[in-house]
């Protein structure tokens, strides 16, 4: 089965309100995090593409489909949908692009779960959604934000499809707030790898205050 990865990317210059002053530069951090994911998923050995949704010129990824509107997540990940489905998808991977630390490994476990349905990686606080495995990739239609666990658990009651939980813990790191920002620094100094852009940012920025 053809197993795409769709990946939406809101604009560097945009991304990352929330953190404040948590950080320097907003969007170099979120670009160092969109290269590490990117470079995470091209190492899946279960994954036969990926399709970028971003307004952002990406580098390293042949093809990026433009979001000229940019009104959120769901609509990038739906336009996605739509995109990798035209490439011959028969299920989409719904990763975010501030997960720098993903994990190629467990990535492809997720992958492994080949029954259709829905499954849900909730992020570390479980009530967010930090992934989505669609098989079909249509069937149920993203609806991130919020309270989006639950919200997603119930689209696919509805849709009569078998929902699973997929825990992951690399792909519960997600950067929104200053909290997790120092959860993903905690993270990764417990581990050896990974994530060498977000890494190099990080370290300069703290060797900097």
């Amino acid at each position: 089965m053809r197993t795409l990865a769709v990946l939406p990317v809101k604009s560097f210059g945009r991304a990352k309100q929330r953190l404040g002053e948590a950080v320097v530069n907003r969007p170099e951090l979120a670009a160092a995090m969109v290269g590490d994911v990117l470079d995470a998923l091209g190492a899946v050995r279960g994954l036969d593409d990926v399709v970028v949704v971003s307004a952002e010129g990406i580098e390293g990824v042949p093809e990026v489909v433009h979001d000229p509107e940019e009104v959120g997540q769901s609509a990038a990940a739906i336009r996605g949908v739509r995109a990798a489905v035209a490439r011959g998808a028969g299920r989409v991977l719904l990763v975010p692009g501030d997960c720098p630390a993903l994990d190629a490994a467990e990535v492809d476990g997720l992958l492994t779960l080949a029954e259709p349905g829905v499954v849900i990686v909730p992020d570390r606080h479980g009530s967010g959604t930090n992934a989505l495995l669609l098989d079909p990739p249509t069937v149920i239609t993203p609806a991130f934000g919020p309270g989006s666990f639950a919200r997603h658990a119930a689209l696919a009651s509805a849709a009569d499809a078998t929902v699973r939980i997929g825990h992951l813990p690399s792909l519960e790191l997600d950067v929104d707030t200053p909290g997790d920002l120092e959860a993903l620094r905690a993270a990764l100094r417990s581990r050896r790898g990974g994530a060498p852009r977000t890494r190099a940012l990080l370290e300069r920025l703290a060797s900097a205050a």
